[in-house]
């Protein structure tokens, strides 16, 4: 006989699998035990179409009365592209909703619980809520702070290079770290870059995986310098936005625009307003971007505190020389007390590279 942690674990590797899929919505798995046997199981697999619970309610059929629901994001209670899922778990004559945690969206947060205790069927809350939490880290800051969640991503040396001296850059890390940050990709809305990465590398930004989703490809770029022979301008294999200060040069942004490029001025006059731009995705149904930049772009995002999570993959490799580009340039900090420490930092092996992630902590 398993409990309510073995069964909300499995909820939430089914919703993990769908990572990807489901955006601008959350990742949601459920699970439904009757007599201890599992008789159903779902996850949402897309905006639009059916949730993690009518799946598993689907899969349960008869078997589903009388049963207990595991259910990683509290049920919705309003009506959408689909019907509630609190009122289907009623329909279904379920008598017990285990829920991970509850939903911050403004229209479900505790509404669905109501409905389900009101036509008295048991609920309870936080099963691995911290699990379930983080599985929905990018729609969670979506939601409440209405900007897409952040992430940074480098490879890296042991002595924290991305280059050489002469800018050679292929290849730091293996091809399982490659691999790894091109499912990243997938994963992400966006993935985003400074306008010098784009003339030093010409990088095409797109998800070289079976099947994978090419982001919306964004350059950060105050003097609308980009090439226009660039493969992010020319090759149509996802859409490019580029940022721009108040007042760029009007010819080139008409050159852009009309190759079919979006580009947004933002309140800057000199520079791009970073905090502007996460919040004009945001307006734009944007949950989450990966940021791939260089060192200036990327110690531009930290030191605004606007990097929600850090990703390195980290080569034992060491490259020296004081003319190599690091992954964090700009001024730095003065003193070591201002560093700014990662939480939850963890560390895996990945072909002959380590991955490291964390979450940058920022002084109110």
């Amino acid at each position: 006989m398993f409990n309510d942690e073995f069964y909300m674990n499995l909820a939430i590797q089914n919703a993990q699998a769908m990572k990807g899929q489901t955006d601008p919505n959350p990742l949601v798995g459920a699970v439904i035990v009757n007599d201890n046997q599992i008789v159903g199981i779902g996850a949402h697999m897309k905006a639009g179409e059916a949730h993690a619970e009518i799946h598993a309610l689907q899969m349960a059929g008869k078997k589903a009365q009388g049963a207990t629901i595991y259910v990683t994001l509290e049920p919705c209670s309003h009506h959408g592209k689909t019907g509630p899922c609190a009122e289907a778990i009623v329909k279904a004559g379920l008598k017990k909703v285990v829920i991970g945690t509850l939903d911050p969206n403004p229209l479900v947060s505790g509404n669905g619980v109501k409905i389900l205790e009101a036509a008295g069927i048991e609920v309870v809350s936080g099963v691995e809520s911290e699990k379930a939490w983080q599985l929905n880290e990018v729609f969670n800051t979506f939601i409440t702070e209405k900007r897409p969640f952040v992430t940074l991503k480098a490879g890296i040396t042991l002595d924290g290079k991305i280059a050489t001296h002469s800018y050679d850059s292929k290849w730091i890390t293996s091809a399982e770290s490659r691999r790894d940050a091109h499912q990243l990709r997938h994963e992400n809305m966006a993935i985003l870059v400074g306008v010098n990465t784009v003339i030093q590398d010409d990088p095409e930004l797109t998800a070289r995986i079976p099947n994978g989703r090419n982001p919306v490809r964004i350059v950060i770029d105050s003097g609308l310098k980009i090439p226009l022979a660039s493969k992010v301008a020319q090759d149509k294999k996802a859409d490019t936005w580029i940022f721009t200060s108040q007042q760029p040069d009007e010819a080139k942004e008409q050159q852009l625009l009309s190759a079919g490029i979006k580009v947004v001025r933002t309140g800057g006059v000199k520079s791009v307003d970073l905090k502007e731009a996460l919040a004009v995705l945001g307006e734009n149904g944007i949950t989450s971007v990966l940021i791939e930049g260089g060192g200036t772009i990327n110690a531009s995002f930290l030191e605004a505190q606007l990097i929600d999570k850090v990703i390195l993959y980290i080569a034992p490799k060491l490259i020296g020389g004081k003319g190599a580009p690091s992954f964090l340039g700009g001024a730095g900090f003065d003193k070591m007390n201002e560093a700014i420490e990662l939480a939850d930092a963890e560390i895996t092996k990945i072909g002959k590279d380590f991955k490291m992630t964390g979450y940058p902590i920022y002084e109110s």
